[in-house]
């Protein structure tokens, strides 16, 4: 806590701003949350993030949050509006996909990120036009088979599906390449990224930390892809306790026996690997059964009845391929100079230009999913004519 820039208390005194360009070439909105006013401030020359200052009216003083997320360079200005839990911050002349960010004020994350840091937590997460498919995590004993049924999806459907790039502390090995095998990090880097909730699951293996990220998962995503997880099932369990919404598939052996069958039949491992796999594998089925972490139970007896069996689960038995021309678009192309107003749920884009005023953008945000630390998900918009009759 403390005291802020005189030009901030000087200009919050004269009420509310949205999009303000001060004399030094700034750009500053005030959004007020009951006793608190959130202020951020960006620099004209978007070499800086935007910054964000809080006001507690309540304690008549300055306060400075912990910000959490990616923090959105600063650009030719922006405006902000509030949405429940969150702030909706356009900025103005960005690349289409660098447009929509939203400043988490109140969420889940932001309170349980609070409560552990003892401190005022904001937190920043990029806002994308429409959805994407939920992720599916796949669990099963080694030997089980489920990484021949992941290689058939992904044969048969080589540009829906995806593989998240894991973290770890390691160092890389042999032809091993940095983003592409792994993320190869430092274990005081991943261990802060830990504490503040950007890892969906990690574990410690001989001293080493590995671990897949919600920005690992993410980007897969914006890729347009659907993201699989193949993960054991104390993985599983993490990421089912996390905010990730994802589809959760255990894999099962039709028998102990089968499954030692299966192993040895391999031929690459040793009397003692295979009766520890053994150990590990009937610890694992009797958690995958009796907890409450799968939504579905696969059966892999018969390979081919199972990959059918799979393809029904995950929506794609008698799949035909959308033609590209009848996709939504992904991108809002926002005027440089514009203004923003809110009707429930629904946020009014105008130009600020006269000869720019014959269409508005609605963006509808009574469907958003996801948030920080990852992407907030769910948001619509449509080009619509300069009356606001058919909105109210």
């Amino acid at each position: 806590m403390g005291e802020a820039p005189a030009f901030l208390v000087e200009d919050l005194q004269d009420g509310p701003l949205n999009g303000l360009e001060l004399k030094n070439g700034t750009c500053k909105t005030t959004t007020t949350v009951g006793d608190k006013t959130y202020v951020t401030v960006g620099a004209g020359d978007g070499t800086l993030s935007i910054d964000v200052q809080i006001f507690d009216r309540s304690l008549g003083e300055w306060v400075h949050p912990t910000v959490l997320g990616t923090k959105p360079l600063s650009c030719k200005g922006h405006s902000a509006v509030l949405c429940e839990n969150r702030i909706l911050v356009l900025k103005k002349g960005s690349k289409l996909d660098d447009q929509i960010w939203f400043l988490e004020v109140d969420t889940e994350y932001v309170r349980q990120q609070r409560k552990k840091l003892g401190t005022e937590v904001v937190a920043w997460s990029k806002g994308v036009i429409g959805n994407a498919e939920k992720p599916i995590v796949i669990s099963g004993p080694s030997g089980v088979g489920k990484g021949t049924l992941i290689s058939m999806l992904m044969k048969e459907f080589p540009s829906m599906f995806g593989f998240s790039v894991s973290h770890t502390t390691r160092a890389p090995r042999n032809m091993e390449k940095d983003g592409v095998h792994y993320h190869f990090t430092d274990k005081s880097v991943m261990e802060k990224e830990i504490k503040n909730g950007k890892f969906l699951e990690f574990a410690s293996v001989h001293g080493n930390l590995y671990g897949t990220s919600v920005e690992a998962v993410e980007v897969v995503a914006d890729a347009g892809k659907r993201c699989i997880l193949d993960i054991d099932v104390q993985g599983a369990k993490s990421v089912r306790a996390s905010s990730l919404e994802a589809i959760f598939i255990f894999v099962s052996p039709p028998s102990m026996e089968e499954l030692e069958k299966r192993l040895r039949d391999r031929g690459t491992e040793t009397e003692e690997q295979i009766l520890k796999r053994l150990r590990n594998a009937k610890a694992e089925i009797e958690q995958g059964t009796s907890s409450n972490i799968f939504d579905f139970m696969l059966y892999n007896d018969k390979l081919e009845e199972s990959y059918e069996k799979l393809k029904k689960l995950l929506g794609l038995d008698g799949f035909v391929a959308a033609s590209p021309k009848s996709a939504a678009p992904k991108e809002i192309n926002l005027p440089v100079d514009h203004s923003v107003s809110k009707i429930d749920d629904k946020i009014i884009i105008s130009s600020g230009l006269e000869k720019e005023t014959k269409n508005l953008i609605m963006l509808d945000v009574s469907s958003l999913k996801g948030g920080a630390p990852g992407r907030t998900r769910g948001l619509d918009f449509q080009v619509i004519g300069a009356s606001l009759d058919k909105l109210c």
